[in-house]
């Protein structure tokens, strides 16, 4: 493909390097294949587009149909080159996306190319390459070169830090202009450190609530700013709220499991928050991996005849992973093996880091063109600083995980699937059984969520044995979440809260639903009041004499870098 092809060339030999090519390679990976009446109808789709293109470019008509934003600005369409540069990359990436689509075989090996086909169709475009982005030369020649000095210099700064600069980052700093919520820390181990918040309110719920993050990301995008934090919205109606935050392992904790992370993270956690409030149940909530843990712990301590949770919520979780949407193409016996083998228990030394940088970058090229290539245009070619944006400052503040907790992750969930299958998966030393998980729980999922796909979390429903409510948010997995009622966006689908039993199906439970504006906040405030007890005085400090103030919020943890 690339940015010039088809430039002087034939068109049927441009239908040949593409076409011909891709179903060759189709037959040899995997016994996939192109029925040959649809690779036909697609070979006459393409030389008639390619035809269509090639007499409008030589009779100097502009190009039409370049709604991409890549190729948004005028210098694409003034330019006869690079009009025709990106109308004949965006034909033959789709080109190539309708002969993946067309595969049949194996439907793992079909994701994969699709996949594989998908990321080099984004790499391809004419707009990542100085020579071919007729912006780019417009603005280094406007500029007398200072774009590409800059442009440079970004490089070099990017290389220096080891991650591709997604936003500004000199703007912010951790506890001054994010994370700035007013708290202390009342424990910490090597896991994790606790947090209290300051009250809001004169009155509190008499049962306390914990947020549980994933471990994976830094707690904060609970806490960004004042106007978009979660903890705060939930201190305003009145609740007393505690947050784990987990520590950015390093060597000391390369050894480290799923266990440990289940036993002394989330129970623990329970456990000293239960303690300084001087409760029996407290109210919880795990997001996306803490939810993961979370529903473990309840079943671990289920299984030992504890129930210390009243409630809990769960925003875009796993629990079955039949469906991991494309995260499913890096996943088989192999690729978990060979993790197992370098940085698992299994490993010459017993265990070792899964980096976090590494974890980012796949994740950011699950949507390469909004979270890579979009950024290399801008940083590199243009020279421009991408403009500040808490939730991408976030993004970027990666933390690495112990490689066997990572890998145990891994094997029984992703490959295996075994949570969700009752006494599949022993963890702290009991079998897995979710169904005894028997307290009110609230579900949350995204629909554009391409990390955890809606219909995966609501699969969550049929799982635990209390009344469960389902709440499904527009947009993705984190700017579904974070989405406070203040700013009146995006929208939401609900049906009656409190059911023991949803349907089966996703599909069926949103034929349903009703279509609500606004944020999914308030219905889940509404949803979590009766279960948090009456209303008691606020307390005047934060932790108790067994559990002293250590430090002011946000604590070193999180100020850990990977």
């Amino acid at each position: 493909m690339g940015a010039g092809l088809g430039i002087g060339g034939a068109v049927t030999e441009a239908w040949t390097a593409i076409g011909g090519s891709m179903a060759d390679t189709a037959k040899s990976v995997a016994g996939l294949s192109v029925a040959p009446e649809r690779l036909k109808a697609i070979q006459e789709d393409y030389l008639k587009q390619a035809s269509e293109l090639w007499n409008s470019t030589l009779e100097q008509k502009a190009p039409t149909g370049l709604r991409d934003k890549r190729f948004a600005a005028p210098e694409w369409r003034d330019n006869t080159a690079g009009g025709f540069m990106a109308a004949s990359y965006l034909l033959n990436a789709q080109t190539l996306q309708r002969l993946a689509d067309a595969l049949q075989g194996d439907e793992k090996a079909r994701q994969r190319v699709r996949f594989a086909v998908q990321q080099w169709v984004d790499a391809a475009a004419p707009s990542n390459y100085l020579a071919f982005n007729p912006e780019a030369l417009k603005k280094a020649v406007e500029t007398k070169g200072e774009s590409l000095q800059q442009g440079m210099q970004h490089l070099m700064h990017d290389l220096r830090q080891g991650h591709l600069s997604q936003t500004d980052e000199t703007v912010f700093t951790v506890g001054q202009n994010v994370a700035t919520t007013e708290g202390s820390v009342v424990y910490e181990n090597p896991f994790f450190q606790l947090i209290e918040y300051k009250p809001l309110t004169a009155k509190v719920h008499e049962r306390p609530f914990l947020f549980v993050p994933p471990c994976i990301n830094k707690y904060y995008i609970l806490d960004l700013q004042p106007d978009n934090s979660l903890v705060r919205y939930l201190l305003s109606q009145g609740h007393r709220v505690f947050m784990v935050s987990w520590v950015n392992a390093d060597e000391s904790l390369a050894k480290a499991s799923w266990d440990d992370y289940i036993e002394q993270g989330v129970i623990r956690a329970i456990e000293v928050t239960r303690d300084i409030a001087q409760v029996d149940q407290i109210n919880a909530l795990g997001f996306c991996v803490g939810g993961t843990l979370m529903a473990t712990a309840l079943s671990v301590l289920a299984s030992r005849g504890v129930e210390p949770v009243a409630s809990l919520t769960l925003l875009t979780t796993f629990l079955d992973f039949s469906n991991t949407g494309v995260m499913d193409v890096f996943v088989d016996e192999a690729m978990v093996r060979m993790r197992e083998m370098s940085l698992g228990a299994d490993s010459p030394t017993g265990g070792g880091l899964m980096r976090g940088t590494e974890l980012a970058t796949t994740f950011s090229f699950l949507r390469a063109n909004d979270l890579v290539w979009n950024y290399v245009v801008g940083n590199y070619l243009k020279g421009e600083m991408p403009p500040a944006f808490d939730l991408l400052y976030w993004n970027s503040d990666s933390t690495n995980l112990p490689g066997p907790m990572y890998c145990w992750y891994l094997r029984h969930t992703y490959l295996e699937n075994k949570l969700c299958k009752p006494g599949a998966a022993t963890t702290c030393g009991v079998p897995v059984d979710l169904g005894q998980i028997k307290v009110p729980v609230f579900i949350y999922g995204s629909r554009e969520d391409h990390i955890v796909p809606w219909d995966a979390a609501y699969a969550s429903t049929q799982l635990m044995s209390g009344d469960v409510t389902f709440v499904l948010g527009a947009s993705g997995h984190i700017a579904g979440v974070i989405n406070p009622p203040e700013k009146k966006k995006r929208s939401h689908w609900v049906t009656g809260s409190g059911v023991r039993r949803l349907p089966a199906s996703a599909q069926d439970w949103l034929a349903s639903a009703q279509e609500q504006p606004g944020s999914w906040w308030p219905v889940w405030s509404e949803w979590l009041s009766p279960h948090a007890g009456k209303m008691v005085p606020a307390p005047r400090q934060a932790g108790d004499k067994t559990h002293p103030v250590i430090e002011a919020a946000p604590g070193r943890y999180v100020l850990k870098k990977a």
